[in-house]
């Protein structure tokens, strides 16, 4: 990825989005807080270039590895992010999931209704993506990840983005039939409605 990164801020190479799943592991973003990782020796951890804190990937998660060129796209680091929050919430509406950001809490998140209400009285949420990039000469690397059916057992092992008061949840948590090729399907047909292109 570093690689071809590279390339790309050179011009050697065309921009590129790279759709994975990775095998159980733990990584951690630059801000990452070693009281967040819970069990160290649940998986492999990985240090990551990222921005951000911890996060688990793993089978059943779509991770999706944005390689653009945000030079041409404005230098505008913000309206970037937020056009990747705008894509997991098109490619979420492919399934009839409403998902939403919040103010002070990185990700996609949705609003839990088949849950019991907090102590507070407000209804859960969940979350559903998360977002985590690099820039190096207005390029940008890492990306976003979508739960579509991991262990969501998983996450136990850290305090996901440094955040204790939520929980995590997936397509198929929620009840929907989802794969990992639909997710791709809606992924790129929902990616020219944000970026005005094709994927």
């Amino acid at each position: 990825m570093e690689d071809r990164v590279a390339r790309i801020a050179r011009g050697d190479a065309p921009e590129a989005i790279w759709l994975l799943e990775h095998p159980a592991l733990y990584t951690a973003g630059t801000s990452a807080k070693p009281a967040d990782l819970t069990d160290p020796d649940r998986f492999p951890v990985h240090i990551s270039q990222r921005g951000g804190q911890y996060t688990y990937h793993g089978p059943g998660q779509r991770v999706v590895y944005v390689m653009l060129d945000v030079g041409r796209r404005g230098r505008d680091v913000r309206r970037f992010v937020q056009q990747l929050e705008e894509w997991v919430i098109a490619t979420l509406d492919e399934f009839n999931v409403q998902g939403e950001i919040r103010e002070g809490r990185v990700g996609v998140w949705v609003t839990r209704d088949d849950k019991p209400l907090t102590a507070s009285g407000a209804k859960q949420e969940d979350k559903i993506a998360a977002i985590g990039i690099r820039l190096r000469k207005w390029v940008s690397f890492h990306g976003i990840s979508i739960n579509v059916e991991p262990d969501l057992d998983h996450f136990t092992g850290i305090v996901p983005c440094g955040i204790t008061d939520h929980g995590v949840t997936s397509l198929v948590d929620l009840g929907l039939p989802v794969t990992m090729d639909d997710v791709d399907v809606a992924l790129k047909r929902r990616f020219g409605d944000i970026f005005g292109e094709t994927l």
